[in-house]
């Protein structure tokens, strides 16, 4: 049996980790894009032992990179989401936590050239249209991995990756409030729908009866609970115009709770079918504004100063976010958010893909 060979790098971005890929060497059609990515993972198996995905949904990512059209930005970031055993490819959302190996691996793949100190890379998110001014460490004109700056979820230390996230708001619904309301009541649970680098579905941990101190493992246990919220949440998906999401990781889903560790918000976020183990990047960034709005589910007193630098308490840590905002005569208005996180180039090669499933002339 003949294979194709697929250049790739295998990256950790963040807290999570996947293949990265160069846009060119894959199929255009995103059918069979979607069969190429469902081998590369081996999705279909808890394991995906047949592939190079490690079995949960935060390394099952794939990012496809390509040179920017776009007058603003440098690259192109295209993002997938492979489910684990499901053997679906969700092309809908972008992933804050893989786009923080975006610039490291743009310029390991010679998509764009490195500066001697700092690399600036402009970043367009092709699944949400959004901009992210990226930072990377590059003495010497090469990509830095070691550094001090440290994230909850990855052990040891390495050089920070600034990022600065642009034109999020309704970057997938249309809408900073997709239903026009502050807070919608779904199976009487009061919730707020809000589309900031992702679109969620917030509500109080009390709202389920939980404490929202729990355990990723805690909530993963709670059957009764994931029915529960995974009813608000195809009920909210429509609500939030985006159809029938039963098969689509998009919206997430996040809870909110009083702080215990001095942070701003306690916050356990959902992939939606298991409770992230950490934070993810785009959700931070909508539950951080979802805390910033007044009249939401996750409203709290904080200081009205813009930049707001906010923390938010998840299962594995803590996640800063700075938000540059307003609240202008029309209401709440996200600028930007700014976050630090860290990536590492873990392997590099190729990845091969059968002919029976695609064939490169």
């Amino acid at each position: 049996m003949s294979q194709t060979a697929i250049p790739y790098l295998f990256m950790r971005g963040g807290t999570s980790r996947g293949p990265y890929l160069n846009r060119a060497d894959l199929p255009e059609d995103l059918d069979t894009l979607a069969e190429v990515l469902l081998t590369i993972i081996g999705s279909g198996h808890p394991l995906n032992i047949d592939g190079i995905g490690g079995g949960a949904a935060v390394t099952t990512k794939v990012a496809m990179l390509s040179k920017s059209e776009d007058p603003w930005a440098d690259i192109d970031y295209f993002f997938a989401q492979v489910s684990v055993e499901d053997r679906l490819v969700d092309f809908k959302p972008t992933c804050g936590n893989i786009l923080s190996g975006v610039g490291p691996a743009a310029i390991e793949m010679g998509l764009i050239e490195a500066q001697d100190g700092e690399t600036p890379v402009n970043i367009r998110a092709v699944n949400t249209g959004a901009k992210v001014a990226a930072i990377v460490q590059t003495p010497g004109g090469v990509v830095s991995y070691a550094g001090e700056a440290a994230i909850d979820g990855v052990p040891g230390t390495s050089a920070p990756v600034a990022l600065q996230f642009m034109e999020t708001v309704g970057g997938v619904t249309g809408a900073f409030l997709p239903t026009g309301n502050l807070v919608d009541v779904i199976d009487g649970i009061e919730v707020t729908c809000m589309d900031v680098a992702m679109p969620m579905v917030i509500a109080t941990a009390a709202s389920f009866g939980l404490t929202g101190y729990e355990t990723a493992a805690e909530l993963d246990d709670n059957r009764d609970f994931f029915a529960r919220m995974e009813a608000v949440r195809l009920k909210a998906g429509v609500m939030m115009g985006m159809g029938d999401v039963s098969k689509s990781v998009t919206p997430k889903f996040g809870l909110v709770a009083p702080p215990t560790l001095g942070g701003t918000v306690a916050v356990r976020y959902f992939m939606p079918w298991k409770c992230h183990p950490t934070m993810a990047v785009t959700g931070a960034q909508c539950l951080a504004s979802c805390v910033l709005t007044p009249g939401t589910v996750a409203d709290v007193a904080i200081p009205n100063e813009t930049p707001a630098h906010l923390v938010l308490e998840h299962a594995s840590g803590t996640i800063d976010v700075v938000v540059d905002f307003a609240n202008t005569t029309s209401g709440f208005e996200v600028r930007s958010a700014g976050l630090v996180r860290t990536a590492r180039k873990i392997a590099a090669g190729e990845v091969f893909i059968p002919d029976e499933v695609w064939h490169r002339n």
